[in-house]
């Protein structure tokens, strides 16, 4: 039995713990394990052998993974666990689901050299996740040094999407599709290892940033409506060309450093 004073006690108790808000962090936080989970899921789908859902949850899991960080500067809810929670969610997202699709596309057929090219998607996720923690930590970039994870895996499954039903295009080749997609897989892994620039969305949304990054956004937007439009091809176009672009940027970067007195060209505002 509670006396008067109890209940009264127990009640400002229980009434500062109603008050208690929620952390902000619980926002971000849930569509980064919803990437995770989509990643997991992927997984799953490879092995039940449905490759195509497999590959559209990974790009599901790109969808999530730009929404938790939207959210979090929205919220203003940037914090350590958050980019450790996020770096563990995009290590099976768009590392060890994307090597687990591609073995299970094609590289299973080359045996010992299909696991090792297959191992190049986690391999090197796990050192771009890893340097992009460090370099966080000591300054802010325009652009992602690198091509980013979720680039690298979403253009994996779009190559998976918008090829599987039309590998007979290249049965002109010695080895058919394998000699178009083991250099593309090589080349993704060395490009997410390397310091080519790529473009990178914006933190902020003010005036300020919509004037300084508008061809950008005008570009993201472009971005958008063809994969809406055109979904998986739309999806090989876009990071094609985003691939492309920054390829073309790194070897304009090259050639300036090496043949000119510029230190940084990035710092021009190109």
């Amino acid at each position: 039995m509670k006396y008067p004073i109890q209940k009264k006690r127990f009640k400002k108790r229980l009434k500062k713990r109603r008050l208690k808000p929620i952390p902000r962090i619980i926002v971000p936080s849930f569509f980064t394990l919803m990437n995770l989970f989509c990643g997991f899921l992927s997984i799953l789908m490879v092995y039940e052998n449905n490759l195509m859902m497999g590959a559209w949850l990974i790009v599901l899991a790109g969808m999530f993974d730009v929404l938790d960080g939207f959210m979090a500067r929205l919220a203003n809810a940037t914090s350590e666990f958050g980019v450790e929670l996020d770096s563990i969610s995009d290590m099976v997202s768009f590392g060890v689901a994307p090597g687990v699709l591609i073995y299970s596309f094609v590289l299973h057929e080359l045996g010992i050299g299909g696991i090792l090219l297959s191992a190049l998607a986690p391999i090197c996720a796990s050192i771009r996740l890893a340097r992009f923690n460090v370099e966080s930590k000591l300054g802010d970039y325009e652009y992602f040094r690198g091509l980013p994870s979720p680039s690298f895996a979403i253009m994996l499954a779009a190559f998976y999407l918008t090829f599987m039903n039309r590998l007979d295009w290249f049965d002109g080749l010695e080895h058919g599709v394998i000699s178009i997609f083991v250099p593309i897989v090589i080349l993704l892994s060395f490009l997410m290892v390397s310091t080519v620039p790529f473009d990178k969305i914006p933190k902020k949304f003010d005036r300020a940033t919509l004037q300084q990054y508008k061809g950008r956004l005008v570009l993201l937007g472009v971005y958008f409506i063809i994969i809406v439009v055109m979904q998986d091809i739309g999806l090989m176009i876009v990071f094609s060309f985003f691939i492309l672009k920054g390829l073309t940027l790194g070897l304009f970067i090259f050639w300036k450093q090496a043949f000119t007195n510029d230190p940084d060209p990035l710092e021009e505002g190109l």
